[in-house]
Formats: C-alpha cells, structure tokens, sequence
C-alpha cells in the first residue's frame, strides 16, 4: 500500500525547524506547501463568496478548517437574535457523523443551543467555551477538556459517553465579519497526529483559521445582507401589488394571483419533454426573475385614476347617474297621472267607453315607462356584448319629451346616451383608453430601474402581458416571436385570472368551462401561444388554480378535447 504523503501542516512548530536545519530539501517542501495552501487558500476564498447556499458554504468552511489542523471533528455555531448560538452543522469523522449542510440527516434534539446569557440573571455565560469565544471575541485552545478547570465541559462529557468517544482537543475560534460583529462560532475538535493517529493539541496554523473563520464570517455577512436585500424588494414590490389591489374594490387580489397561475405554468412548462419547449429552462435566478415580474405586471394601474378601474356600470362617475334617470322616470310618471287626471275630469259626464279608453291609455303608458326605466338600469350594468337594436332602443327613450325648469330638453342627454349604449363592459373608448395605458406606465416604470443583471428582463417580461402573437395587442403591437416566453406565461395568467375573477365591476367570475372555451378561441385567433396553453390544459394547470382559488360554484367539468 502506498504511504500517505505526510503534510508539512501537520508537523508543531518545532519539528518545523528541525526540518528546516537538516537538509535544503526541507526548506523546498516547507515553501512548496506554503505555496500550495496560499493557493488553496484563494480558492477557498473565491468559492466561498461565489456560494450561494448557505449549507455547502458552512460545510466547505468546517471541512477546510478541519484539512488544514488536521482534526477528527467540528461545529459551526451561528448567533440568533435572541442571544444564543445554533447548531449548524457539525462532523466527527471518526463516527461517521455528519449533521447539516449537505447531510440529509437530521439534527439531533439533543443538541441543544448555546445560551449567551443565564436568563434569569443576565449573567455572560463564560462557563461555556463557545459562549466565551461569541462574548469575549478570544480563541480558546483547550489542550484536554477533561483535565481543564476554566470551563464547563459537562455536556460535551455526556455527548462522549452517548457516543463512545472522547472530546479532548479543542480550537474554538470566534466568526468576525467586517464590522469586527461575532456572527458565529468555529469548534474544532481533537487535533490528530498522522503518524500516530494520537489525539495532540492544536499547535500549528491557528493564525490561518483564525483569518479563514474571519474570512468565512464575511461570506455569510454578504450572503445574509444580499438576502436581506432581496427580501426588502420583494416586500416593497408586494406593497405596492397590495396598495393597487387595495386602491380598487373590484381588482382586488389580481395582482396577487396571477404570480400564482405564472410560476405553476413556469413549472409545468420546465417538465415538458416534447415540443418546441423541451428544452427550456429557468435557474433559480431566472425563476425569481419571472415572479417578481408577475408581481409587477400592473404596477402602472398605480397611476390610473380610481373613477376609471372602479367604473362598475355605464353611468357612474362620482356616483351613479341611473338615480337621477329614475327620478326623470318618476316624473314622467307623474306628468302623465296628472295629464291622466285632468282628462278624466273633463270626461266626468262622458260615457264609461271613454272613461275606460282613457284609463287603458294610461295604464300602458305607465308601463312602457316601467319597462323603459327597468331596460336602462339592466344596460346601465353593461355585459359582454350588446345588440344594435337594443342601442337604438335607447335612443328613441333619449327623445322622450321632458321638460325642466319650464324648459324642453331630451329625456337622455348625449352623454347618458353614449355611456348606455356601450357595447361591451362599462368604459367610454377614451376610458378604455385609460385603462389601457397601464401598460405603457408599466413599462416606463419598470424601465427606470436600475436592476442587476439577473433581474435586467423584468420590464420585458411584465410589460408584454397585453401583447398578442398576431401583432394586434398593445402597447407596441409585438408578435409572437418579438416576445419572451416569460412574457407569453404572464399573458395567460393574466387572461385566465382575469376570466375567472369573481370582483370585476360589471361581471361574476366566469365558470371554467366558459374561461377556456373563450382562451380556446384565443389560441386559434393567434392571441396567445398555443404551445404554452397546450401545457397549460394538459398539465391540469387550470384546475391546480381554480382548486385553490376560484369559487367552486364556478368549477364545472371540461373537455379539453373540444378546447384543444
């Protein structure tokens, strides 16, 4: 069997010198492994600030620290809010443990977190070794724990016993970041000869663990800030998706819903094995990327006036105008009875034939009115289509004659007229308008923002939900090839949503069978891409939606087949 190659690290510093008084050769290999740990050293450095999961960050920082005192086992300790250190990971290779980071093990109740401070004095915890290193900022090496009377090492005594073991050597060196702040603890146990395999005290290269804990403490800081970061932006971004669906009673949720739709069809989309999106695929940061687009898909509604998004019937502004058409109502009605009246008066001494004409005609012309005013509250409330004979119908109820203030004006003014015979939904075309230019707001938002590079295509992204394949949506009239796939996710979602919604102003939540029968003729009008609403249906990613968030009396059977 071939001999380990004894490393120069390994030696104390007195064999060092010998080592160096002997022969030249000692010298070079003393100068080449310095040389070999400077570089392994470097690249430790560059692996740690390039880890971005905190697991293998600590595991790559316990196993270094343990290659280069040569030491069976370790712990890594990190400091919580409330002034104690937590079990993050920990190893002994000589019992095969290995709890945290990469490990699916998990960690042991009994290991218990590390208190600063007695809780019912306040007291610094110095007994403990760990505690003194996080309190004091000082490296402890303790030569044997079981001889040593400055500390308490009743636990760690306990833990051998459980275990079979013996914890003599120990290294336990604060974690310092930048700001000198102690974020955490290194212990390493049990430094080992390896000619012998003995158990010795840690001698050697304690300055280089000091600076490589020091150096990993920075990495986490930078890690914990970056998340930190990322968390206040998502938050802020949340804020204002809330603060838009909150400035609307009838949008409310929409923006937070279709993320929802997005990142299940994101999903879908990156297990499909056939088809033009087999290979497509998203990292993490592409991922987060999409969802805090489909966050920001509307944050330009921000700047919509609420009289326009909460217009739920033809005639409202401030308020709505159908009170004062069925108090015009009212009076015809009442101008009609006191015409009726008067006649009937004249007609005192007439015979009963035209007394009962006279009643009839009155009686019709009181329901037409009826009729009239229901008529145009049912159109005030808009709906997905209205007939052009209907529209005239308002019209010729425009003419009726009214007077007020002495004065003959129509009954409907023209932009009573106008409002009322919109034909779909309850916007004026420059309210449509209106609405519409959310997007380009959007766009112009989101475009000022100085973004880092894995977040750089949010406003292309959020901003082409409106676009359609055919080149006929808007803002800029893009085709399907001019588009993301992200942003043609972001389109369906916020169709489907949309179709769904249980709070638009002048509509319920459409049942299912009738939402994607209408997406169906969207796919062939070649609105929407037909491959990603292909997965869509058949990866049952409308029904995992409306399971959790359409109203069930909406939730119908599909054919998918016949949307297809």
């Amino acid at each position: 069997m071939k001999k380990k190659k004894e490393s120069i690290f390994s030696l104390t510093q007195q064999e060092i010198i010998e080592l160096l008084k002997t022969t030249p050769s000692g010298i070079k290999k003393y100068v080449d492994e310095l040389e070999d740990q400077i570089k392994n050293l470097s690249e430790i450095g560059v692996s740690l600030s390039k880890e971005k999961d905190m697991g293998k960050l600590l595991e790559t920082i316990l196993l270094e620290t343990k290659r280069i005192s040569v030491a069976d086992g370790g712990t890594i300790y990190m400091k919580t809010d409330d002034n104690r250190l937590k079990f993050e990971i920990m190893m002994t290779d000589s019992l095969g443990i290995h709890y945290g980071g990469t490990s699916s093990e998990p960690t042991p109740d009994t290991l218990y977190p590390v208190k600063l401070y007695n809780p019912e004095t306040n007291e610094p915890n110095y007994n403990n070794v760990s505690a003194y290193a996080a309190l004091t900022g000082e490296t402890v090496n303790i030569k044997n724990s079981y001889k040593e009377k400055g500390f308490d090492f009743s636990g760690t005594k306990g833990w051998d016993k459980r275990h079979g073991y013996r914890s003599k050597s120990f290294l336990t060196v604060p974690m310092k970041n930048h700001e000198n702040k102690i974020i955490g603890v290194l212990q390493l146990v049990n430094a080992k000869n390896p000619k012998t395999g003995e158990i010795v005290p840690f001698s050697t290269y304690i300055n280089m663990i000091e600076s490589l804990a020091s150096q990993a403490a920075v990495a986490i800081t930078n890690k914990n800030l970056i998340r930190e970061l990322e968390v206040l932006f998502e938050s802020f971004i949340k804020l204002i998706a809330t603060a838009i669906d909150k400035k609307s009673a009838y949008t409310g949720g929409h923006c937070s819903r279709v993320p929802e739709i997005t990142m299940m069809l994101a999903d879908a989309v990156g297990k499909i094995k056939s088809g033009i999106y087999k290979d497509f695929s998203m990292t993490p940061d592409e991922r987060y990327e999409l969802y805090i687009a489909a966050w920001l898909h509307d944050c330009g509604k921000v700047a919509t006036p609420t009289h326009v998004v909460d217009k739920s019937t033809k005639l409202e502004t401030i308020f709505d105008r159908i009170d004062i058409i069925n108090k015009k109502f009212e009076i015809l009605s009442r101008d009609k009875e006191i015409e009726f009246l008067k006649k009937t008066y004249k007609l005192k001494n007439s015979n009963k034939t035209a007394l009962t004409k006279l009643k009839d005609e009155y009686k019709k012309q009181i329901e037409q009115l009826d009729e009239d005013k229901a008529f145009l509250e049912q159109c005030n409330i808009g709906g997905e289509f209205m007939a052009e004979e209907l529209q005239k119908r308002v019209i010729q109820i425009s003419k009726y004659p009214f007077k007020e203030k002495s004065k003959k004006k129509p009954f409907l003014s023209k932009d009573e007229v106008r409002n009322l015979t919109i034909p779909k939904g309850t916007l004026l075309p420059e309210e449509r308008e209106i609405i519409n230019s959310h997007i380009s707001i959007t766009i112009d938002m989101l475009e000022q923002l100085p973004y880092p590079e894995h977040l750089k295509n949010i406003p292309e992204f959020a901003g082409g939900h409106h676009e359609k394949l055919d080149g006929t949506g808007y803002p800029r009239g893009l085709t399907g090839n001019q588009m993301s796939p992200q942003a043609k996710m972001i389109a369906i979602a916020d169709i489907f949503e949309a179709l769904t919604a249980a709070d638009r102003p002048y509509k319920e939540g459409k049942k299912l069978s009738e939402t994607m029968r209408i997406m169906g003729f969207m796919n062939k009008d070649n609105h929407i891409d037909k491959d990603l609403f292909n997965i869509f249906v058949k990866s049952g990613v409308y029904k995992k939606y409306a399971k959790k968030f359409v109203n069930p009396n909406q939730i119908d059977k599909i054919d998918e087949s016949e949307i297809l």
